[in-house]
């Protein structure tokens, strides 16, 4: 009987494991379409040179860049085309495309350019490549290098998007932490020229009016509270500096000279509980003295019971000033017993003796011995030298306060 032949199988199975041995060797078999990849290589310098000349005819944002960036730009789109070349001669090999392509520009080109003029950036490199198509593929290959083009666009697309995202994270993260650094320099008296700086590297342009508003922060993730706040200030076209420090809610706004209008715009996000707006200062160096004013006012917030909210830190004074809040004292006595003080001594005895009888203008003139008319008019003039009205309760409160903490300061002085 004839033997049948064992070369033929054998040969077969031989060809086969060559095959499957290149194939695990990385996968670095004959490419099927050398000569296309090839003219691909050779192609890769003309065709960085046309998406340059590219984008400086068509994108304006390109040409007004400086030269270092133009050349960053120039060594990306090279690199993106290289990234192609090696990505199409190994389509089934894991490609860190992000790495091969953005990784030969240094990181402070992402804020050089937006997410947006690399998105032109990449489709203008893209659009040169694929009219190139016809002239790069070997005959036959037209279609298989087009379909290669895309799925690669669509990956770069995607590296695109990462780049800008890590960027963004890793930005985001360090702008939080000037932020806090800002704000808690501003509430605990240390402000100084360095944290003007910082400011200015988070936005803050300086304006003319800042106040600091203070109140609870809500339970739950702190960023999303002080991006509510953003939103807010967006809204109401302020600037802040905003961060949660323990249990408060701070907030810097800058562009208004009304802290108490301020405070209702931000109102939002704060938890329940009393609001408080320190005075208007004139810059981020003076903020302090509003953030302390605002500290005092929320701790002595509790003794009004009816405040509303918000509430301006000079309108508790009173309640500032009992609970030993010195700037709160200092200020009751300077703005209205000094003075009442220097507008004579008529003013001060018929304000202590209209207090004393129980805001009342006839026993108040019987006491003086005037007319009722007289007492009238010298309260007017109270009102007119001070800002606060006898006639209303709560303002009567913090003129009785302002008369005891100015007799308290005469009796200390030295006579």
């Amino acid at each position: 009987m004839p033997r049948s032949d064992p070369e033929q199988p054998t040969e077969s199975v031989t060809e086969t494991s060559a095959e499957e041995n290149a194939s695990a060797n990385g996968g670095r078999t004959r490419h099927s379409h050398t000569a296309t990849l090839k003219r691909l290589e050779q192609s890769a310098g003309s065709l960085a040179a046309s998406a340059i000349a590219r984008m400086d005819e068509t994108l304006p944002w390109y040409r007004a860049m400086p030269p270092e960036n133009r050349s960053w730009i120039g060594l990306v789109a090279q690199a993106g085309i290289a990234a192609f070349t090696e990505w199409f001669r190994h389509p089934e090999a894991p490609q860190a495309i992000s790495t091969d392509v953005f990784g030969t520009a240094p990181r402070e080109l992402t804020r050089a350019i937006t997410l947006r003029q690399t998105v032109e950036m990449v489709r203008t490199t893209i659009e040169v490549m694929e009219s190139a198509i016809e002239e790069v593929a070997a005959p036959g290959d037209e279609s298989v290098l087009r379909e290669a083009l895309l799925v690669y666009a669509r990956e770069i697309a995607f590296a695109t998007a990462q780049v800008y995202a890590q960027a963004a994270e890793a930005r985001g993260a360090w702008d939080a932490r000037l932020e806090s650094l800002v704000v808690n320099a501003v509430l605990s008296g240390e402000a100084d020229e360095g944290a003007v700086s910082r400011a200015a590297a988070l936005g803050w342009n300086s304006p003319e009016h800042v106040c600091v508003v203070l109140g609870t922060a809500p339970d739950g993730d702190s960023e999303l509270t002080v991006e509510a706040i953003r939103r807010a200030a967006r809204h109401a076209k302020l600037q802040v500096l905003t961060g949660v420090l323990g249990a408060r809610l701070v907030v810097i706004a800058g562009g208004s000279d009304n802290p108490l209008s301020v405070a209702k715009s931000l109102i939002g996000p704060y938890a329940a509980g009393p609001v408080v707006a320190g005075p208007v200062v004139p810059d981020l160096l003076a903020a302090t003295k509003s953030a302390q004013a605002a500290a005092a006012g929320l701790k002595a917030c509790t003794a009004w019971q009816d405040a509303p909210r918000p509430v301006l830190a000079d309108d508790l004074l009173p309640e500032r000033a009992i609970a030993s809040d010195p700037a709160a004292r200092e200020q009751l006595v300077e703005e209205i017993y000094r003075p009442l003080e220097e507008a004579g001594s008529a003013l001060l005895e018929t304000l202590s003796v209209y207090l004393e009888q129980a805001s009342s203008l006839e026993g108040a003139a019987r006491m003086l011995f005037v007319h009722p008319n007289t007492v009238r008019y010298r309260l007017r003039r109270v009102t007119d030298v001070t800002g606060w009205s006898p006639s209303d309760v709560r303002s009567a409160f913090t003129l009785r306060i302002a008369l005891i903490l100015g007799r308290l300061a005469d009796g200390e002085s030295p006579s």
